[in-house]
């Protein structure tokens, strides 16, 4: 039961923590394009020495 007392508190702390990496990506713009590295490497250059 004592195990519980620690236990109990570091993981809400843990979970507030990454709550708060998530909420930090999401407003740096982390997830704006999603897909634009993946369709960029399918393109050609353009000006791509010979």
């Amino acid at each position: 039961m004592n195990v519980l007392v620690v236990l109990i508190p570091v993981s809400l702390i843990l979970g507030g923590l990454g709550l708060a990496a998530f909420i930090w990506t999401v407003r740096s713009d982390q997830y704006d394009d999603v897909d634009g590295a993946a369709a960029r490497i399918l393109l050609d250059d353009e000006d791509a020495p010979e």
